[in-house]
């Protein structure tokens, strides 16, 4: 395929990426780089050589998740396909895996050649028979099973596999591929500072400034494999807790909420995080962060949060200034609901390893691509006093003492305590008794 002849503009490291046909490629791009979009048009250009041909194709995109699968249709085969002015029919339909549904989007190109997005797991890797595309393949929850599903099926003869991904960690199936030193994968990688040089309009200083963390830069746009051995939480660790569905106070489901609130009025920012009970996952439904505001208006948020959700328990860090919104709170909302914190060493340890625990099994979901957030969790660091003890550090910078954390993991403490009977009144004022549920 000639990808001088796309009719749309692509970079320098881009056309290299899509002119080379070798069977099996992989590419290490940063951030917002154009990974899906060059890789979607190599797929809509080979289709319609086939076309051409008198032949058909099969293609697979593996993406992390539904909405990104989404996204690398209509963002990518799609805006394609128009730019070719190819026709092409559509249409989406639930794929029935062995243990979930999960929805598919798929293009009928002309001549018969058929394009299918995915979210990416062992299920659909190996539902189908066809050239495949992982989309940010060092992002899919268990790349490892992933691949083992997959690989049998894209072995047939004259089966391409494309690969791409921003690097995440060392532990997943992504990093083990491009640091292999076999000959068989073609290998490209295109950091921040080569895709600005080759013309991406990205203001580099600028970007740097405003994500704030040295290891997400690191990762995310100079590509580095990091190992994060003084992180508490693990950048891979954080993101295997994102969806796409967290962060969404339209989906509150009207269950049991748990919330977590981090004093602060000056440099530090005051953190509402509310929290969905949903079976035994809790559900991030809203994070408020607000820097520089008055008690008067930290105690009106926290009234309006509580006419929202229909809150069990609220644990709130009672540390130095953090007495009076405890006592205020307690007198508005009872003490069978209202829990304060005081911050010391050993509540800290107790707190964040009560974070990371329920983080490892999987039953905590956060905002997808949360940048800020993601740096407030990453941030914290476990490291010895000097009587031997740990305590927790973070950076002292403009977005706080990963005050977002803190919140995080006083809402995870919020919902390990029984749930008691509570009144509820409603935004509606139709007051309403829920009973004890159970324990998280």
């Amino acid at each position: 395929m000639d990808s001088d002849r796309a009719p749309v503009r692509l970079y320098p490291y881009q056309r290299t990426w899509v002119g080379d046909q070798a069977r099996y490629k992989i590419a290490r791009f940063c951030r917002q780089s154009g990974k899906t979009f060059s890789t979607t048009l190599e797929i809509v250009t080979s289709v319609l050589d086939a076309a051409a041909a008198g032949c058909r194709e099969r293609w697979v995109i593996l993406s992390r998740g539904e909405r990104q699968a989404r996204e690398a249709m209509d963002e990518g085969i799609k805006r394609h396909a128009y730019a070719f002015q190819a026709a092409f029919s559509e249409h989406s339909y639930d794929w029935q895996g062995a243990g979930a549904t999960y929805r598919a989007d798929e293009v009928v190109m002309p001549g018969g050649s058929r394009i299918t997005a995915l979210p990416a797991n062992p299920d659909t890797a190996r539902g189908y028979s066809a050239n495949v595309f992982l989309d940010e393949f060092a992002h899919h929850q268990d790349s490892h099973a992933i691949w083992a599903a997959l690989f049998p099926v894209v072995s047939r003869p004259r089966l391409k596999l494309r690969i791409t991904s921003t690097p995440n960690g060392i532990t997943n199936k992504f990093h083990e591929i491009f640091t292999a030193t076999d000959s068989v994968w073609s290998r490209h990688s295109a950091d921040i500072h080569q895709a600005v040089a080759d013309g991406l309009p990205r203001d580099i200083a600028e970007l740097r400034r405003a994500l704030n963390d040295d290891d997400i830069w690191a990762q995310e746009y100079e590509l580095q494999w990091l190992d994060e051995a003084s992180a508490w939480l693990p950048l891979q660790l954080i993101m295997s807790c994102e969806d796409e569905s967290a962060g969404r106070p339209d989906l509150y489901d009207g269950g049991p909420c748990y919330i977590g609130v981090d004093i602060g009025t000056r440099r530090d920012l005051y953190v509402i995080w509310v929290c969905e009970q949903v079976g035994d996952v809790l559900w991030t439904r809203e994070i408020i962060a607000r820097q520089r505001i008055s008690f008067a208006e930290q105690d009106q948020l926290l009234r309006e949060v509580f006419a929202r959700y229909r809150v069990v328990r609220c644990c709130i860090d009672q540390t130095g200034m953090g007495e009076k919104p405890v006592e205020d709170a307690t007198m508005e909302f009872g003490a069978h609901r209202i829990e304060g914190i005081t911050f010391t060493q050993p509540t800290k340890l107790t707190l964040a390893t009560q974070g990371k625990s329920i983080m490892e099994s999987a039953r905590i979901r956060f905002p997808l691509e949360d940048f800020q957030l993601r740096s407030d969790l990453h941030k914290l660091r476990r490291i010895p006093s000097a009587t031997g003890a740990p305590r927790f550090v973070a950076d002292a910078d403009g977005s706080g003492h990963a005050d977002r954390a803190w919140a995080c993991f006083l809402a995870v403490n919020a919902a390990a305590d029984p749930i008691p009977t509570i009144e509820f009144m409603s935004t509606h004022h139709r007051r309403t008794t829920y009973t004890s549920i159970g324990r998280f």
